[in-house]
């Protein structure tokens, strides 16, 4: 009887144990933090970022959008043509990231920019003022009338020369510009008739207006952006670039009509 006892206590102690187990495993354990979101946390300070000029609109957004992840950082865009803005950087401008409207001129800030992603495209257009006063209708008809164009170290004068050079069409301009708003800018104020353009900068406006030339999707600009090596805020600046080529930051590079890389 004394066995028995023993055998029926052990028995008890043993199905104690295993209930006991069982509800340690089914307690809920603590949600883990990511080595992600703990790096997001600490992510803070001025953020530089040096961009074509044709970007303004998208990258405002965007920086924005990133702010509102990180209400730390404190985005600080810098647009002009992509050739002033590798110029400065390798003067020593304290640049945390470069994106460029064409490959070209990331390619002249070499090793100072770190593993360059392309993360849009665009292509050009004729800007005229609203209404189209001068009836122009493809590249042939810019040699007749007042015409601004990009200098041909912008990303933007390189594609119109190359643009041109295709239709076969010679144009003396009124002004060479060193970057795109400066173009759309002389033919809003009514300073020139005409001015070849992104498609992106004519987008929602209705002072200027877009006439597509032919073969327009032939020249096409892809646009790359990097970290910077010498970044003053090196951790921000690989998260502003991941942000830009994630979807959120696909999605209004879109909105504001820039095709995909």
């Amino acid at each position: 009887m004394h066995r028995s006892l023993r055998r029926a206590t052990v028995v008890g102690i043993a199905a104690l144990a295993l209930a006991l187990a069982g509800c340690a495993s089914a307690a809920p354990s603590a949600p883990a933090t990511s080595s992600t979101d703990a790096a997001a946390d600490t992510l803070d300070g001025e953020l530089s970022v040096y961009a074509a000029a044709s970007l303004a609109g998208a990258f405002d957004e965007i920086a924005a959008a990133f702010t509102a992840e990180h209400p730390d950082v404190t985005v600080v865009p810098v647009y002009d043509g992509s050739s002033t803005l590798v110029t400065q950087i390798g003067e020593g401008a304290p640049a945390d990231v470069f994106a460029s409207a064409d490959e070209a001129n990331m390619d002249k800030a070499g090793d100072a920019a770190v593993d360059p992603e392309l993360f849009a495209s665009n292509t050009l257009v004729i800007a005229v003022p609203a209404g189209n006063p001068k009836g122009i209708a493809d590249l042939a008809d810019l040699a007749g009338v007042t015409t601004v164009l990009c200098a041909a170290e912008v990303p933007c004068g390189a594609a119109s020369a190359k643009l041109l050079d295709a239709a076969g069409v010679s144009i003396e301009a009124a002004s060479l510009e060193q970057n795109v708003t400066a173009v759309l800018t002389k033919v809003e104020t009514g300073e020139a008739d005409a001015g070849l353009v992104y498609a992106t900068d004519v987008i929602g406006r209705d002072d200027v207006e877009a006439v597509v030339p032919e073969n327009a999707d032939d020249v096409v600009n892809h646009y790359p952006i990097a970290a910077l090596e010498d970044a003053p805020n090196p951790d921000a600046a690989q998260a502003f670039v991941d942000f830009v080529l994630s979807d959120a930051g696909q999605a209004i590079l879109a909105e504001f009509g820039f095709g995909k890389p």
